[in-house]
């Protein structure tokens, strides 16, 4: 979230320029940092066991935190990229999809996590993964709006290369955010 927020500032900076392509070009170089940056906490998360009983926690809490975390690392890169597309439409002002999405995300979690917990027999593990199914299903939904709505036409013109340059420049900014997340 930390790092999605320095967007914030870019997309508004160029949103008032009038430089919409340039909102798609600062999304995609977020979600590249996103993704990167997901890979160190997921292996920290798959080891969230081990760590905690390094620190000296009960063996089983510690054990039982740790399949956990491990069954949430899903929702890690699903949350991270949807958090990339929500401050992009915010910056835009486009708040109703988002509210739809998140409405009809919230109605399928209900009952997707009632599938997981109850009828799988996977318990808290059906849990975290129901977490995870739902941030990709809210994600999947913002970015068929983002790819198909006419709203969205100046702003997300496709992928582009230029997502690759002024990865530090971002960085400069997604750090202190994230650090002020904290």
């Amino acid at each position: 979230m930390g790092m999605s927020s320095a967007l914030d500032t870019f997309c508004g900076q160029s949103y008032g320029a009038k430089q919409y392509h340039m909102l798609g070009i600062h999304m995609q170089r977020a979600m590249i940092v996103v993704l990167l940056v997901s890979i160190p906490l997921a292996v920290v998360w798959g080891n969230t066991g081990h760590i905690l009983k390094f620190l000296g926690q009960d063996p089983q809490i510690s054990d039982q935190a740790g399949v956990f975390a491990k069954f949430i690392i899903p929702s890690l890169f699903g949350y991270g990229l949807l958090q990339c597309h929500v401050r992009f439409l915010q910056s835009q002002n486009i708040v109703f999809p988002m509210m739809l999405t998140s409405g009809i995300t919230t109605l399928l979690h209900v009952l997707v996590c009632w599938l997981l917990v109850f009828k799988s027999d996977l318990g808290f593990k059906g849990a975290a993964l129901a977490n995870g199914i739902s941030y990709w299903i809210n994600l999947l939904l913002l970015a068929f709006y983002v790819k198909f709505s006419t709203s969205c036409k100046k702003t997300w013109t496709g992928f582009s290369k230029e997502a690759l340059h002024n990865i530090p420049n971002f960085l400069k900014l997604g750090i202190p955010s994230t650090i002020m997340i904290w």
